[in-house]
């Protein structure tokens, strides 16, 4: 794999800080092994399916060299509505940031930290390299790195836009995004992954560090194209009395996978977690999560629901952790599948770790098709039954989306699930 090797990494633009942390990290990945569906976290996935060398980073192909918005992503920012920033990845690279100035001049940040010579005390901070070999990855090969500083005090009222597009066929693509929320801030970001129809890898790692009594609305939208593999990590830190609300909306894909990772560092921190997938065709929707119950009196309440049709596939595995100091702790996790197909699957996997008492936690999951019950009610005051199971899915997924940060999006979301819908295969292809 002399496509990601240490001397490649080493190429890559930068501060002198930057240049030695790919270094590393590049060591590091190349005498790693592979994770492999042995591992526990890996169970289900498609991973010994995936061919790394089928990849190259993005940063070593001919990019095509956009500047400024492209025309291809401007109908999905003007859906997205009202924005205090705007910032356009290609490739991993950040080729297009505005601000509104107003909110600069009172201290809102937003650029590339891999630039910055203050970075590296921000650059894994949160999400520790070593995590995994896809986490070092990153780390070796991110060309650039979304950072969105929120000063102590600020409430940003309109959302932070970031678009990732992906149309280099064959590319790897390593993006990076760290949103830092001062004490007593607020803000909601809003990334959306975009591709052509390319045969792509992307290992996108997200930091979100809350300071105390911060408030982080954070949403990502990953609509790839069917021939993309995704391996995602996601991780916060969430102070004392700051409030995370964090939702991922996955629909596209070949093979997506997001492990998210929530510590409740503060006292009285609270960390909400939703996802919204829908896996038709062959893609497969891959979820992991720890709820990490670090300090007292701490609250995490995660709800996941996702469909699969054709011979789609969905995995979820959860887990709440609670600490020895984590005494008050209330945690919660939900994941709900609807199986919509004879050839689909969803497997659903909670887990609870608890070390201390004086704790309220539940888990829950359910896997099956719709209830029979509900089509006849439909059917039987005259709507066909395509049309009741739409509505079935819609409202089943009507949870979720109604905690969205974005209203403006809630909308073209539920038409794209619907198209999805109608688009359901009579003759579903048989599972090899």
């Amino acid at each position: 794999m002399d496509q990601f090797g240490p001397d490649v990494a080493a190429a890559l633009p930068g501060a002198g800080w930057l240049r030695n942390r790919r270094v590393g990290a590049a060591e590091r990945f190349a005498s790693a092994s592979l994770p492999t569906e042995a591992e526990e976290i890996w169970r289900y996935s498609r991973i010994g399916q995936f061919d790394i060398e089928a990849y190259t980073p993005a940063t070593s192909l001919a990019m095509s060299g956009h500047h400024g918005i492209p025309p291809v992503l401007e109908a999905a920012i003007t859906v997205a509505g009202e924005r205090s920033a705007l910032v356009i990845v290609h490739g991993g690279r950040i080729v297009h940031t505005e601000v509104d100035p107003a909110l600069e001049a009172r201290g809102l940040a937003i650029g590339d930290i891999g630039a910055d010579a203050d970075g590296d005390d921000v650059l894994g901070d949160v999400a520790a390299s070593a995590t995994d070999a896809f986490t070092e990855l990153n780390t070796a090969f991110a060309p650039g790195c979304v950072g969105v500083r929120v000063p102590a005090g600020l409430e940003v009222e309109r959302p932070i836009l970031v678009f990732h597009w992906i149309d280099a066929e064959g590319s790897a693509v390593f993006p990076r995004t760290i949103v830092r929320a001062g004490a007593d801030s607020e803000v909601t970001v809003v990334e959306h992954q975009v591709s052509t129809d390319v045969a792509a890898f992307v290992d996108p790692v997200v930091e979100i560090d809350l300071a105390p009594a911060a408030r982080v609305n954070y949403l990502t939208l990953q609509d790839l194209g069917p021939r993309v593999w995704q391996t995602g990590y996601q991780a916060s830190r969430v102070a004392q009395d700051a409030t995370l609300r964090s939702s991922v909306v996955a629909l596209g894909g070949h093979y997506a996978r997001v492990r998210t990772d929530s510590s409740l560092a503060g006292k009285g921190g609270t960390s909400y977690l939703t996802a919204v997938y829908f896996a038709d065709g062959e893609r497969m929707h891959d979820f992991r999560t720890i709820q990490d119950h670090v300090a007292p009196s701490t609250t995490s309440d995660l709800l996941f629901k996702g469909a699969v049709q054709d011979t789609g596939r969905s995995v979820y595995s959860g887990l709440i952790r609670v600490g020895k100091e984590a005494r008050g702790t209330n945690a919660f996790q939900t994941n709900r599948n609807l199986v919509l197909s004879e050839g689909a699957g969803a497997e659903s996997v909670p887990n609870l770790e608890i070390e201390t008492d004086d704790v309220r936690c539940s888990h829950a999951s359910a896997v099956g098709p719709i209830d029979d019950e509900h089509l006849y009610y439909l059917e039987s005051r005259g709507v066909p039954p395509d049309v009741a199971e739409r509505l079935i899915v819609l409202g089943f997924f009507g949870e979720v989306l109604d905690r969205l940060p974005t209203p403006t999006l809630v909308d073209t979301l539920r038409a794209t699930i619907a198209g999805r819908l109608a688009s359901k295969s009579a003759d579903p292809p048989e599972v090899p």
